[in-house]
C-alpha cells in the first residue's frame, strides 16, 4: 500500500478519539503524561550530559543526515539544525547513549516512547512551518539552553510557546508548526515523543504501526545512520585526541 493513502486512512481512523480540528494544540503534562514529569524533574542531570558533549565538540549530524525526509525543513538554509539520537521505535544507538547514561536511565522509565533525542538549532536558524505525518504521538520538549537574547519561539497551530531552560511543553506534532528564532545564541532541547493515550481499540493499532511496523522500516534506518555517523564521528575525534 501507499505510505501516504496508508497513513491518511490511519489518520482518519484515529481523528475521531483524539478530537478531529479541535483536539488541543498543547497539552498539560501531568494529566496527559504524568510519566514524563521524571524527565522535566532530571533537567539538572541531562542538561549536565548535554553540556558535557558540547565541551567535548561531540559531532552531532544535521536532521536531514539521518533521516532525508526532514531535509525540507532541516536543509532550508545554510545554518544547522542538528540532532543527537538516543532512541528511535526501540533501536538506541549504543555510541551515543554511553555518552549520555543517567539520561537514557530516565528515558526507560517512560512508557510509551517512541523516539528521543537532543536537537540543537545554530544561532538564527528557524524551522519553517510543517506538520509531523502522525495522529499516534504527542511531542515533547525540554529546554536546555535557551537564548535570553531575541529568545526563539515554538509556534503550533497559531499559538506561540517560549521556551525557557527547565521548562517542559507537550504538543501535538502533528497540526502545523514552526520555530521562529533570531536568536544570537545557540537553542537546545531533548525531544521525545511518546504514544498518544488512546482507547483500547485504536491503542492496539497504534501499537502495531509504531512496535512493528515503523520500527522495522523507518525506525531501523534512521538509527543505522545514527549509529554510522557516530561510529565516524568517534574515529575522527580518537585520531584528534592521538595527535
Amino acid at each position: 500500500m501507499d505510505y501516504h493513502i496508508f497513513k491518511t486512512a490511519v489518520n482518519r481512523f484515529f481523528g475521531p478519539f483524539v478530537g478531529r480540528d479541535k483536539r488541543p494544540a498543547y497539552f498539560d503534562i501531568a494529566t496527559a503524561y504524568p510519566s514524563l514529569d521524571k524527565l522535566t524533574k532530571g533537567f539538572p542531570v541531562i542538561r549536565g550530559e548535554f553540556e558535557r558533549l558540547m565541551a567535548e565538540s561531540a559531532a552531532m549530524p544535521r536532521y536531514h543526515d539521518i533521516d532525508k525526509g526532514e531535509r525540507a525543513i532541516s536543509d532550508a538554509s545554510a545554518k544547522k539544525w542538528s540532532v543527537f539520537m538516543l532512541e528511535i521505535l526501540g533501536h538506541k544507538p549504543a555510541v551515543n547513549r554511553a555518552c549520555c547514561p543517567e539520561t537514557c536511565r530516565l528515558l526507560d522509565k517512560i512508557p510509551g516512547l517512541i523516539q528521543a533525542f537532543f536537537s540543537v538549532l545554530d544561532p538564527g536558524k528557524s524551522v519553517p512551518e510543517h506538520e509531523g505525518p502522525y495522529l499516534g504521538y504527542l511531542r515533547y520538549h525540554l529546554g536546555l539552553r535557551v537564548p535570553t537574547r531575541k529568545p526563539p519561539k515554538l509556534v503550533v497551530k497559531g499559538q506561540d510557546y517560549q521556551w525557557k531552560e527547565g521548562e517542559a511543553v507537550l504538543f501535538d506534532d502533528s497540526y502545523p508548526h514552526k520555530v521562529v528564532n533570531d536568536s544570537p545564541d545557540i537553542r537546545a532541547v531533548l525531544i521525545v515523543d511518546v504514544r498518544r493515550p488512546l482507547p483500547m481499540v485504536p491503542n492496539l493499532l497504534n501499537l502495531f504501526i509504531t512496535n512493528v511496523v515503523a520500527r522495522h522500516t523507518y525506525g531501523k534506518k534512521v538509527a543505522k545512520k545514527a549509529e554510522e555517523f557516530a561510529a565516524t564521528s568517534g574515529q575522527i575525534l580518537k585520531q584528534r585526541q592521538a595527535a
